[in-house]
């Protein structure tokens, strides 16, 4: 059975999406490669025909997620003036405390990203970096606020996530809500 021309592309765009929601979910260095094949139908074998390592496979979703975070959370010249409290609203939510495997890949592969490659690493500073500076334009050039804004809600999203109860997630959850909202008005 022959293949379309574009069935390599759709494979390892498959794998990425598939191997992004497992890494998040439950950690990337503890899932095996036949495991992350086996979530889009295929063995473990043919992983080799897309990526060269399972290294090579994490930084391309490292890079993916970045640049995917960047640009929801970055906004564009043609976002709303108030698009950082809205972003961090929906960013500060319960859906994305309980959702690893559909949110931000800092809260969730942070310290894997620590122990990765150095490419791997200034990738992510170079994502955080843009971030930072397109959050500290709307916040009038405060580039500390911007930082500091940064570090919160991943903070916060790693504690909502870590508490057993309900009730303490939404209680970080508001708290780092009312926090961001105090801080992006007063810029």
């Amino acid at each position: 059975m022959r293949y379309a021309a574009t069935h390599k592309q759709e494979t390892r765009a498959k794998l990425l999406a598939s191997s992004r929601a497992i890494a998040k979910k439950g950690g990337f260095a503890s899932t095996g490669v036949d495991a992350l094949m086996a979530a889009i139908g295929l063995t473990g074998g043919a992983f080799y025909s897309h990526f060269k390592s399972k290294d090579e496979l994490f930084a391309a979703i490292v890079a993916q997620e970045m640049d995917n975070s960047t640009a929801m959370l970055a906004g564009d010249d043609d976002s709303a003036p108030d698009h950082v409290e809205k972003a961090l609203r929906g960013y500060l939510s319960t859906r994305h405390a309980l959702h690893p495997e559909a949110g931000c890949a800092l809260t969730t592969l942070g310290p894997e990203i620590a122990r990765a490659d150095p490419a791997v690493r200034a990738g992510v500073e170079r994502a955080l970096k843009k971030l930072q500076r397109s959050w500290s334009a709307r916040l009038d050039g405060d580039s500390d606020k911007a930082w500091a804004l940064l570090a919160q809600c991943i903070g916060a999203i790693v504690m909502a996530r870590v508490v057993e109860s309900e009730r303490t997630r939404q209680e970080i959850l508001a708290a780092s809500r009312r926090s961001v909202e105090k801080a992006t008005r007063a810029g």
